[in-house]
């Protein structure tokens, strides 16, 4: 009797369809993470609230992300990483949802932060995961690709709580835009796919390592060229990064004189178009750069901070005229470095410890980078202006371009040969 089964059958290739579900959540992580500088003036009137804790309800998002991403980083390395995306992605939208809530400054500061806490465990295992399916000379295309979602994601966000929240109050965003998050993490069960730990690496490894074998390992992250000019080059740019993007709608709000949802959507149109231009330019210069030269991955991000800076000058400092056309150019060499700057990171670990280093990487990168940015831009704007205080992002650009210039020397040669 013949056989029921159709053996022509096509199946959904495992690598393809965990990446279209981790691009999706990425995707509605920044739109989650958005929609409260979207609609940042709006939730400072409801509070009555001074620039510097506006800017705290930023820093208690990345405060608890910083705090839970090393053991994230430590359960990534000895446990399935699929059940951990899922729980993160549920935890972080349903902390979302509850956001809209608040009552109180105090209770939206603490819901915040709750959201930390889930983004923690999906930021971390999605790179390592990804790096499981391709092999190196790839990541920089697809991690390019899947930090599309960035720009994206942020400018949906801004559009959100600038529009949704201006029509229906502040509380609508982030009651809407929690539903999807928890919809794409119950596909994952499914769909999702966990990769074999280091199938995609030269020197793969053959079994769990031993505790002694895991803190040796974590220990030379500490003294990895490659891993630390990387990691410190990005937190800077980062530092910047969540500075301008926390403030910006509000700098246009006061200095532009636009309005909310106006100011949302110069915003957000402004990233959509420059995070996929600038992350699609970084990442085909890349590409074909590193065909030549190992060190591509840290010349394009060196680039990308150093021409971003006297766009930044112009948009802070110079005349009103010169502010959107001047942060649409800034914005756009800030997104060259995306995902070359992400590749270099993972290609400078190996796969035993990679979701560990990655931990390790964001809570450097949120420590020294955009936990305390947004607060920081804030007390400066209290006791100044808001110019001057975004003006302190101007100088991590600096510093990055340094560090990120000297860090292509330590750049490890690629496995494969060039295609």
């Amino acid at each position: 009797m013949p056989s029921l089964a159709n053996p022509s059958r096509p199946r959904i290739n495992p690598a393809v369809a965990t990446f279209s579900l981790l691009l999706a959540l990425n995707f509605l992580n920044y739109i989650d993470r958005y929609i409260l500088p979207g609609e940042q003036p709006l939730i400072q009137h409801q509070f009555n609230a001074s620039d510097q804790q506006m800017g705290a309800l930023t820093t208690a998002f990345f405060l608890t992300y910083m705090i839970v991403a090393p053991l994230s980083g430590w359960l990534g390395d000895w446990f399935r990483r699929k059940p951990l995306i899922v729980v993160g992605a549920i935890l972080w939208s349903l902390a979302t949802f509850s956001s809209g809530f608040a009552h109180t400054y105090w209770t939206l500061f603490i819901r915040r932060a709750v959201v930390g806490v889930g983004e923690a465990t999906f930021g971390i295992y999605a790179p390592a995961v990804l790096a499981d399916f391709y092999p190196d000379r790839e990541r920089n295309r697809i991690l390019s690709i899947f930090y599309l979602a960035i720009p994206v994601g942020a400018a949906l966000g801004y559009l959100s709580g600038g529009e949704l929240g201006s029509h229906f109050g502040w509380p609508a965003p982030f009651l809407i835009c929690a539903v999807p998050g928890i919809a794409v993490a119950l596909l994952y069960i499914p769909f999702g796919h966990e990769p074999v730990r280091g199938a995609s690496d030269r020197d793969r490894p053959t079994r769990t390592l031993s505790i002694d074998q895991f803190i040796e390992q974590f220990l030379g992250l500490l003294t990895n060229p490659a891993f630390l000019t990387s990691t410190f080059g990005m937190a800077q740019i980062v530092f910047a990064l969540g500075g301008i993007s926390a403030w910006v709608p509000t700098f246009l709000h006061r200095q532009c004189g636009l309005s909310v949802a106006n100011s949302g959507l110069v915003v957000g149109g402004i990233t959509a178009i420059d995070g996929i231009a600038g992350t699609i330019v970084g990442g085909w210069i890349a590409q074909r750069w590193q065909r030549k030269d190992h060190r591509a991955l840290y010349f394009v991000s060196f680039w990308s901070a150093a021409l971003a800076l006297p766009f930044g000058v112009l948009v802070f400092f110079g005349p009103r005229v010169t502010i959107i056309p001047a942060l649409f150019l800034a914005e756009f060499f800030i997104f060259l470095n995306t995902g070359p700057l992400n590749a270099a990171i993972v290609n400078s670990v190996g796969a035993a410890v990679r979701a560990t280093a990655i931990s390790l990487e964001l809570f450097c990168i949120h420590l020294v980078g955009d936990t305390f940015s947004p607060q920081i831009i804030g007390a400066v704007s209290d006791r100044t202006n808001l110019s001057i205080g975004l003006g302190v992002t101007l100088v991590s650009l600096a510093i990055a371009s340094l560090i990120l210039w000297y860090g292509a020397r330590f750049a490890p040669p690629l496995t494969d040969p060039a295609a």
